[in-house]
């Protein structure tokens, strides 16, 4: 197995694919597509652009969809929720599909649907995605962050990191053996030096301000805690994913 680590999508080879693609958003877009099918959700849509969003939507009975639109951090207008995974309550998403636009992580998952096996990770789930690829053991492995509009973010590198300091741990396996480019390295590091505060690492990070500027605290204290939840998002056809375990 080969790890090949890019700060943004922008940042992938634009020739090729890996046989597994894992798309991070921490702040906040995998953190909720994770909580949604935990919390019982049918799928998650993922859509760039909100007026499609829209039209796709339409063709779904109003009781069986929720809209998530989020950009620059707030809700958009109109829409049923923003991009808060403290809104997915049972309640709220059960049996019902998630059709989500957000800024960067939406982005992200497009630029990476075309691998054999493309998966949604965050802190909450590092554990579940970690168990995929020690059972499945695919040839190589891209982990995507979204970083914030086109630029690099501590948190999902962080979280890069965190899925490759515990595959290189439970696989008994040097970085050396691992890692695909340098940014494997580098990710592991950052993960090291703030694995023991990751909200402090959010309270530093450029997205993490700006969302505590719209009074998401709660939001960063829910998205900075590790291996919560055993849910693995997968993509089922482009652009849809659903509860892999």
């Amino acid at each position: 197995m080969k790890l090949f680590i890019y700060h943004t999508p922008e940042l992938t080879p634009v020739d090729k694919v890996p046989e597994c693609a894992i798309a991070v958003d921490v702040l906040r877009a995998t953190t909720t597509m994770a909580t949604v099918l935990a919390a019982g959700g049918e799928a998650v849509q993922v859509f760039s652009n909100l007026d499609q969003l829209m039209q796709v939507s339409e063709s779904w009975p109003a009781e069986k969809r929720l809209r998530a639109g989020e950009r620059g951090g707030a809700k958009v207008p109109g829409f049923d929720m923003g991009n808060s995974p403290l809104e997915c309550t049972p309640d709220l998403v059960k049996g019902r599909r998630l059709f989500i636009s957000t800024t960067n992580g939406t982005r992200t998952l497009q630029r990476v649907q075309d691998a054999k096996a493309v998966l949604a990770a965050a802190f909450i789930n590092r554990g579940a995605a970690v168990k995929y690829l020690l059972s499945l053991q695919p040839e190589t492995v891209w982990i995507v962050g979204s970083g914030w509009e086109g630029s690099f973010s501590l948190e999902d590198t962080a979280c890069a990191g965190a899925i490759a300091h515990s595959l290189l741990q439970l696989a008994d396996l040097s970085a050396d053996e691992v890692a695909g480019n340098d940014e494997v390295i580098n990710a592991i590091a950052l993960y090291s030096q703030w694995q023991d505060n990751l909200l402090g690492l959010f309270h530093n990070a450029s997205h993490g301000k700006r969302l505590l500027g719209l009074e998401c605290h709660e939001d960063l204290k829910y998205c900075s805690q590790t291996d919560t939840l055993d849910v693995l998002p997968m993509q089922q056809e482009p652009g849809v994913l659903k509860r892999y375990y």
